[in-house]
């Protein structure tokens, strides 16, 4: 079981990063440094979630909100590390805290009113998700500066050259 469970996965996804990095330092200062949420913050998730499902036999069900957020919010770490992309995975932590909800409330009694902050919390983070996404589209090159000009160029004569009658 634990060989299925932990070390498949673990050689798994360190036989992926070696071939994505094949030049790739390995010292101890380096693992620390960039599988910082690996190593901490992703089993800290997980341990709330075995002791939710394995130990207490679905009897602590406020565990799984700091299960679910330190999940969703070290696998957001965890690319942020890798990719050096902070400034556009920072909603991610908005929806981590989603996600600790979201499975209070699927697990727990279903309670209507939690769904308010959950969907208030989802729809804000993926919001900001895309303003963000957007906004790099647009700061490189394929939709940089000459296009957007042009587009706004042509918006601006479709609307003058608009023979509607209504303004």
């Amino acid at each position: 079981m634990l060989r299925k469970a932990i070390v498949g996965p673990v050689l798994l996804l360190l036989g992926v990063y070696f071939l994505l990095n094949p030049a790739g330092e390995m010292s101890t200062g380096y693992i620390f440094a960039h599988f910082w949420p690996t190593l901490f913050v992703i089993p800290l998730g997980l341990f709330f979630h075995w002791l939710y499902f394995g130990v207490l036999n679905k009897k602590g069900i406020g565990l799984l909100i700091p299960g679910g957020t330190l999940l969703v919010a070290g696998i957001v770490c965890q690319i942020s590390m890798l990719l050096d992309n902070w400034g556009n995975m920072w909603p991610g932590f908005i929806l981590a805290a989603a996600a600790g909800l979201f499975e209070f409330y699927w697990f727990g009694t279903r309670n209507k009113w939690l769904l308010i902050p959950i969907c208030v919390l989802t729809i804000l983070s993926l919001l900001f998700f895309a303003v963000f996404a957007l906004g790099s589209l647009m700061n490189e090159q394929l939709f940089g500066q000459p296009i957007l000009a042009i587009v706004l160029v042509l918006a601006g004569l479709f609307f003058m050259a608009n023979k509607n009658k209504s303004t």
